[in-house]
C-alpha cells in the first residue's frame, strides 16, 4: 500500500468525523484505552486560558530545558507547518514522525471517528511517550474540561487569562469560561492563575479538588517600570523568591510572571542568572513579533500578533503604548467570522493611523466590506483590498521607515504574512545572487 504523505494524511483528518469541533473526550478515552497510550511523560504540565496560552507554554518549556531535561511540548493551532504543534527537545517532529504516528492512531481506532484536533493531540501523546521525555508541556485547544488534552493528567494546571471567547462552546460569560478553564484541575495538584480577577466558578473547582492555587496578585506577581520589570513569587515550601530589574521582554511578561511561578513550584534548582537566561531567550512566531522588511529600498518594521479577540487586543494596544514610536502605526487587519467585531478594533482605533482590512484565506472570514464598515462607525481611516498579501504591501507603499505596521487579527492573517514575507526573503536573495 501507497504511504500517505503528510499533506495527504491531513486532508484524511479533515474529513473523518462529521464535526470539525465535537467537545467530549468519550471517543478519544476510548481510542486512548484501546491502544494503551499512558501518561506521556513523567512530569506533565497543562496550559489553559483565553490568551497567553502559546508563549507560556514556551516559557515553562524554555525554563525546563535550562536545567537539561527533555521537554515535549504540544500547540495549536500552527501558523505555516502542522509540525509546529509537536515539539519535542525544541525541534518540531518530523514529516515522517507524524505520519508514523497517525497511521498508528488510524489502526489503533478501529470504528471510532475522531475530530481533526483528536488525532492530533493524540498523535503528539504517541510521539512523546516513545521519545522519553522528562517532561511534557500541553496546550488545550478549546476550553479544558472537554478538550482532547484533558485526558492526561496534569500534575500542574495553568490558567493564563478568562475572557468571553468561543460562546458556542464555552458560553458567553466569565464564569461559565472559568468552569470550563478549571476543568484541567487535578486532586491535590497545583494550580495557578494569572488573571488578576479569577471567576468565582474556578476558585470552587480549586476548593473542591483541595488544590493548592495560586494567583497572581496575590501569591506572584510583577511589576513593570520603564526599562525593567520585577517578580515576586514562592517556592513550594512557601519562602518568598524575587527576580528584580529583569530586562523587558517582547513577549507577555505576564505569562511570564505565570511561568516563573509555575517553575518556582518545581523541584529543579533556581538561579536567578539561568531563569533570566532561559525567559531572554524564549520566542513564540506570530506573538509581539517584530519583522524587518526592505520595500523598494525602504526599511520597515511590522508587528505580527495572532490576537484576534477584545482581551488581546486590550493588551495590544497597552503594549504600542508602552513603546511609543517616533512615527505611526498603520494597521492590516482580517478577523474570523465568529469573533466580535467591535471588541477587536474599539481597542485600536485611538493608536493606529491608517486600517488596510482584508479577508482572510478560510471560509470563515469577514468580509473586508464589513470590517471596513465597523471601522468608519468608529471614524477610522480605512480601505479595503481584495487579499492579506495586497493589504501589506499597500502598508508598504504608505509607511515611512519611521513607522510600524502591525499585522493582526488571526492565525491566518498571521501565517499569510509570514508567507509573504518567506517569499520576500526569497526574491531578495535571488536578485542578490543574481547581481
Amino acid at each position: 500500500m501507497t504511504q500517505r504523505t503528510l499533506g495527504e494524511w491531513l486532508a484524511y483528518l479533515e474529513q473523518l468525523h462529521p464535526a470539525a469541533i465535537d467537545m467530549g473526550l468519550d471517543r478519544a478515552r476510548e481510542v486512548t484505552n484501546r491502544m494503551g497510550l499512558q501518561k506521556p511523560a513523567p512530569w506533565v504540565v497543562t496550559v489553559t486560558g483565553t490568551n497567553g496560552k502559546g508563549s507560556t507554554c514556551a516559557f515553562v518549556a524554555s525554563l525546563l530545558r535550562a536545567q537539561g531535561l527533555k521537554v515535549g511540548v504540544y500547540n495549536s493551532p500552527h501558523l505555516l507547518r502542522y509540525n509546529e504543534r509537536v515539539q519535542i527537545d525544541g525541534v518540531e517532529v518530523s514529516d515522517s514522525q507524524l505520519c508514523e504516528a497517525f497511521e498508528a492512531l488510524n489502526a489503533g481506532r478501529g470504528e471510532t471517528s475522531l475530530t481533526y484536533f483528536e488525532m492530533g493531540t493524540l498523535a503528539a501523546f504517541w510521539l512523546f511517550e516513545r521519545a522519553q521525555l522528562d517532561v511534557v508541556v500541553l496546550e488545550v485547544g478549546l476550553g479544558g474540561r472537554l478538550d482532547a488534552v484533558n485526558l492526561v493528567d496534569a500534575d500542574m494546571a495553568l490558567v493564563t487569562s478568562i475572557g468571553v471567547d468561543h460562546v458556542e462552546y464555552l458560553g458567553n460569560t466569565r464564569e461559565s469560561v472559568a468552569y470550563e478553564k478549571a476543568g484541567i484541575f487535578r486532586q491535590g495538584k497545583p494550580a495557578l492563575c494569572g488573571d488578576l480577577d479569577p471567576p468565582q466558578p474556578l476558585l470552587d473547582k480549586a476548593k473542591e479538588l483541595v488544590c493548592p492555587l495560586l494567583l497572581r496578585g496575590r501569591d506572584f506577581n510583577l511589576t513593570i517600570a520603564d526599562t525593567v520589570w520585577h517578580w515576586q513569587g514562592r517556592d513550594a515550601q512557601g519562602q518568598t523568591l524575587e527576580l528584580r530589574d529583569f530586562p523587558l521582554l517582547d513577549l507577555p511578561m505576564e505569562n511570564a510572571a505565570l511561568a516563573l511561578q509555575a517553575y518556582a513550584l518545581t523541584q529543579w534548582s533556581w538561579d536567578p542568572q539561568t531563569v533570566t537566561k532561559a525567559l531572554l531567550a524564549t520566542k513564540v512566531t506570530g506573538r509581539l513579533d517584530r519583522r524587518q522588511v526592505n520595500w523598494n529600498g525602504k526599511p520597515l518594521s511590522l508587528l505580527l500578533d495572532v490576537g484576534h479577540n477584545g482581551h488581546a487586543a486590550e493588551y495590544l494596544r497597552k503594549r504600542l503604548q508602552q513603546r511609543p514610536l517616533a512615527g505611526k502605526h498603520l494597521a492590516v487587519f482580517g478577523l474570523l467570522a465568529d469573533k466580535d467585531l467591535d471588541a477587536v478594533v474599539s481597542q485600536l482605533t485611538d493608536v493606529v493611523e491608517h486600517w488596510a482590512v482584508a479577508p482572510l484565506n478560510t471560509g470563515r472570514s469577514r468580509p473586508a466590506a464589513e470590517l471596513q464598515a465597523a471601522l468608519q462607525v468608529l471614524g477610522a481611516s480605512v480601505t479595503p483590498y481584495d487579499s492579506v498579501d495586497a493589504a501589506l504591501e499597500a502598508q508598504c507603499e504608505r509607511a515611512a521607515p519611521q513607522d510600524e505596521i502591525l499585522l493582526f487579527g488571526s492565525f491566518y492573517c498571521v501565517a499569510q504574512a509570514l508567507e509573504w514575507l518567506e517569499r520576500r526573503a526569497k526574491e531578495e536573495a535571488a536578485n542578490g545572487f543574481a547581481g
